[in-house]
């Protein structure tokens, strides 16, 4: 699983923390990365790995993105989402989405670290229940939520949770430069686009990889929230 968060949890001005991305198996993640190079070069066809696909810059016209027309960077966001809804029915989306204050004085990034985590390994248990069994890892950006978040992930392998025991995670979180890795610019676009959604009430994002959301029989089991 890629994942990422949007969201500040130390803005009074927000309502909401959220912790999202999705899981994909290894042999699609190349062309996942293909295809997000094709949307990055139609911006810097000689340089297309120095545009990274960040939702709030992006939708925002900030630093590489400032130059260009506001209408193009929007397609631009919902085309690097609508990759992820073309891909391998396999590859599902997470997403918990926290209202701070419903879970103060908790640490909004515990909730929705342990929300997502217990619900990528669920789904690891329901894949083992029909003869393909997996080991999972969960690979976020660089954040300050590091520490934090290494620490909840050894504690849920040893200790345990409320629902109980991690079982199907092959390390602890890793952590990489979101520069070197387009799938974290996806998982960070569909958190900004889950974000956007429960914060500002603008689904136009997040309508594209709602279908997406991890389910079985109906029900949706990969979007949490909280509120």
């Amino acid at each position: 699983m890629y994942a990422d968060e949007s969201g500040s949890v130390h803005d009074p001005s927000q309502q909401y923390f959220v912790l999202a991305g999705f899981c994909v198996f290894e042999r699609q993640g190349f062309w996942i990365a293909s295809e997000l190079d094709k949307i990055a070069a139609q911006f810097n066809p000689a340089d297309p790995t120095s545009m990274e696909l960040h939702g709030s810059p992006m939708l925002g016209g900030k630093g590489k993105w400032r130059k260009y027309p506001r209408s193009d960077r929007e397609q631009a966001i919902e085309d690097a989402l609508r990759v992820f809804l073309r891909s391998h029915p396999s590859n599902r989306a997470f997403a918990s989405v926290i209202k701070k204050s419903v879970v103060s004085p908790s640490d909004p990034v515990e909730v929705a670290f342990e929300q997502i985590a217990s619900r990528f390994d669920k789904y690891m248990i329901r894949l083992h229940k029909t003869g393909d069994t997996q080991r999972g890892i969960i690979i976020f950006d660089k954040s300050t939520y590091e520490t934090t978040i290494q620490s909840l992930a050894t504690d849920f392998r040893t200790i345990g949770y409320r629902w109980g025991i991690i079982r199907n995670f092959s390390e602890v979180p890793l952590f990489l430069d979101s520069q070197a890795s387009r799938l974290i610019q996806l998982a960070d676009i569909i958190a900004y686009a889950t974000f956007r959604n429960f914060e500002q009430g603008d689904s136009r994002f997040f309508s594209i990889i709602q279908p997406r959301f991890d389910s079985e029989g109906g029900i949706v089991h990969g979007l949490h929230v909280q509120q």
